[in-house]
C-alpha cells in the first residue's frame, strides 16, 4: 500500500538536504516534492506540475490550499489547511510517496534527522500569535509578518493526535490495525573450544651403575744373597761403577661417558570432522480469528437470549446454588460454551474430542475461574447450541 509522507521545514536547506538523503537511500526523485511560496506563486522542486493549468488565475493562498486539499482528500480539510498555512508563512513542505511500510520507516528516520517541524506545536504558536496580534492591532492596521518561524525539532503530526515522526497516514484505508505474525528461525554456527592437550617436559635423572675392570700392578723387589765363589771376567768387568734403574708400573681405571639416543617421543595431532544434529524449538505467532456471537441475538439452534438465560439459570440452580455463589459468577462460562457451539472449528465433534483444547483456551483467558469449577457450565452452554 502506498503512503504519502508530509514534513515541514523552516529552512530550504534542511528540506533540500532531507530530499538528497532520501534520494541517496534509493527513493525516486520523481516521488518527492518540496513545496514553497516564492515570488507570488506555488513552486515545486520537481519536474512534475502539481498545480493545474487554471491556477494562474488564483491567488497564492488559494493555490496552496488547493494543492494540499487535493493531496490529503476532502475528508482531511483541517490537515490540508494546516500545511497550506505552513507554506504561506514561509515554510518548506517536503512530500514523499512511500511504496510500503519499510520505506515509510526509513523515510521517517531520515526526515527526523533534518529537523522536521512539529505541526501541532507550530499551529498552537500560530494561534497564540494571531490572538496577540488581534489584541494589539487596531482594525485596518497592518498585521505582523506571517512568516514568523520558531525552533521546533519534531516531525509533523496529525492535529490533536500527539506528535509523530512524520505524517504517514495512507490516502485510503486509514483506519486499520496490523497484527504482526512473528516466526523464529534457528541459526546454528560453530566455535572453537579448548578441550585439553599434552605437555611434554624433558628432565634428567641419575641412577648408579658399576662395571668390573682388570688392572695390572708392578712392584720392584731387591734381594741380597750371600755368595762365595771366584769372580769371573764378567764379574770383574761388572765391578765398574754403573747405575741400574728399574721402574714400577700400575694401571688405574679411566671413566668416560658417551651420550646415545635410545628413544624418540613424537608429538602430533589427528584431525577429523563430524556431523552433529542440533535440536531446539522456535516460536511462531499464530493469529486465530474467532467469530463472536452477540448475547442478545436470536439463533435457530439456541433460541432467544431470554430462553438461553432461563435454561442456564435452571442448570445453575440445580448444579451450583447449593455450593454458594451467584449466577452472575457462572454466566460467562455459559456464554463461552454457547460461543463454542457456533465456532466452525468444533462443528460435528464430540465434547470429549474438543475438551482439551477448550480447557487450554479457557485457562489462558480466564485465570481467575478454575476449569474444574466452570467446566460443567461451559459444556451446558455448548450442548444447548449443538443439540
Amino acid at each position: 500500500m502506498e503512503h504519502t509522507l508530509v514534513a515541514v521545514f523552516d529552512k530550504e536547506s534542511e528540506a533540500q538536504d532531507a530530499l538528497n538523503d532520501l534520494a541517496a537511500e534509493g527513493f525516486s526523485r520523481d516521488d518527492m516534492y518540496i513545496n514553497a511560496a516564492q515570488q507570488g506563486s506555488m513552486t515545486q522542486t520537481s519536474s512534475a506540475d502539481a498545480i493545474g493549468a487554471g491556477a494562474e488565475q488564483e491567488s497564492i493562498g488559494e493555490r496552496i490550499a488547493s494543492f494540499f486539499r487535493e493531496l490529503f482528500g476532502g475528508e482531511h480539510t483541517v490537515r490540508a489547511d494546516m500545511y497550506s498555512q505552513a507554506v504561506e508563512r514561509g515554510g518548506y513542505v517536503l512530500t514523499l510517496t512511500a511504496r510500503d511500510d519499510e520505506q515509510v520507516e526509513r523515510a521517517t528516520e531520515i526526515l527526523n534527522r533534518h529537523n522536521a517541524v512539529d505541526m501541532e506545536e507550530r499551529e498552537a504558536q500560530w494561534q497564540g500569535s494571531d490572538q496577540t496580534s488581534a489584541a494589539t492591532h487596531a482594525p485596518g492596521a497592518a498585521a505582523p509578518a506571517a512568516s514568523t518561524r520558531t525552533a521546533a525539532f519534531e516531525a509533523g503530526s496529525e492535529p490533536g493526535a500527539g506528535a509523530k515522526p512524520a505524517d504517514t497516514t495512507p490516502r485510503s484505508e486509514r483506519e486499520s490495525e496490523v497484527i504482526p505474525v512473528v516466526e523464529e528461525e534457528l541459526q546454528v554456527g560453530k566455535r572453537v573450544v579448548q578441550r585439553g592437550g599434552v605437555r611434554v617436559v624433558p628432565r634428567v635423572t641419575e641412577k648408579p651403575v658399576q662395571e668390573t675392570v682388570q688392572l695390572h700392578d708392578e712392584r720392584v723387589t731387591v734381594e741380597r744373597r750371600p755368595v762365595d765363589q771366584p769372580a769371573s771376567a764378567a764379574d770383574t768387568a761388572g765391578g765398574q761403577e754403573r747405575t741400574v734403574e728399574v721402574r714400577e708400573i700400575t694401571e688405574e681405571p679411566v671413566v668416560a661417558k658417551t651420550a646415545r639416543v635410545v628413544e624418540e617421543v613424537v608429538i602430533g595431532k589427528e584431525s577429523r570432522d563430524r556431523t552433529e544434529t542440533i535440536q531446539d524449538t522456535v516460536r511462531r505467532t499464530d493469529v486465530d480469528v474467532e467469530q463472536l456471537g452477540a448475547q442478545t441475538s436470536h439463533s435457530a439452534a439456541s433460541g432467544t437470549a431470554a430462553d438461553d438465560d432461563a435454561e442456564f439459570r435452571n442448570h445453575w440452580q440445580s448444579s451450583y446454588a447449593q455450593a454458594g455463589g451467584r449466577y452472575e459468577d457462572y454466566a460467562p462460562a455459559y456464554q463461552y460454551g454457547s460461543t463454542l457451539g457456533m465456532d466452525q472449528r468444533y462443528r460435528g465433534q464430540q465434547w470429549e474430542a474438543i475438551e482439551p483444547q477448550v480447557r487450554a483456551d479457557w485457562e489462558s483467558t480466564h485465570a481467575g475461574n478454575p476449569w474444574e469449577k466452570m467446566s460443567d457450565a461451559i459444556r451446558t452452554g455448548w450442548e444447548k447450541v449443538t443439540r
